[in-house]
């Protein structure tokens, strides 16, 4: 089997399922730039992701993508706010259906994708799947920040007790000496 070829950008657009019908696979890549909802999440401004989509019609009759999505992106260290690279390597696994109805037909492993007639903007599905994908905090594996940042520096309970006032008090002067 050959090495897939990543020198070509992925088509934009294509009936997906023609192509399952066909049994058609398309390589290519991906630059962040085509991603506007994937840019705004990460630090990064040139990633590429390499994309692999086989289509086919599977056992039980059903249009069917799968494939990986694979490529590196810069997000925020949650712990010194420095860019951390993080890989993210995406399975794809896709059930081609109509709408919601045609969806809950689909097995529990399988997501469904739901294109209409006609051509389907590629872009877009990989675009949902990098951002399921994302982690939801990144940071560096290594200590970035000094540990004596995590010690607390507040006094000990107990060390300073001072008697504390009753916000009563005032309204007990003022009321006098209780009915009985």
């Amino acid at each position: 089997m050959s090495q897939p070829s990543f020198s070509q950008p992925l088509p934009r657009q294509g009936d997906p399922r023609k192509y399952a019908q066909q049994g058609i696979e398309i390589t290519g890549f991906v630059d962040l730039k085509q991603l506007p909802r994937v840019a705004t999440a990460v630090a990064d401004e040139n990633a590429r992701f390499a994309v692999v989509l086989s289509f086919r019609i599977d056992e039980e009759r059903k249009r069917v993508v799968q494939g990986s999505i694979e490529g590196e992106v810069g997000l925020t260290c949650q712990r010194c706010l420095d860019t951390v690279r993080v890989p993210l390597v995406c399975a794809v696994n896709l059930g081609i259906v109509w709408d919601e109805e045609q969806a809950k037909t689909l097995p529990r492993d399988r997501d469904p994708w739901i294109a209409a007639e006609g051509p389907a903007d590629f872009y877009d599905m990989v675009e949902e799947e990098l951002l399921l994908s994302l982690p939801p905090v990144a940071y560096h594996d290594h200590a970035c920040v000094p540990s004596e940042h995590f010690e607390s520096k507040a006094p000990e309970i107990g060390a300073q007790e001072q008697p504390k006032q009753n916000p009563f008090q005032v309204l007990e002067q003022l009321k006098g000496t209780p009915k009985k």
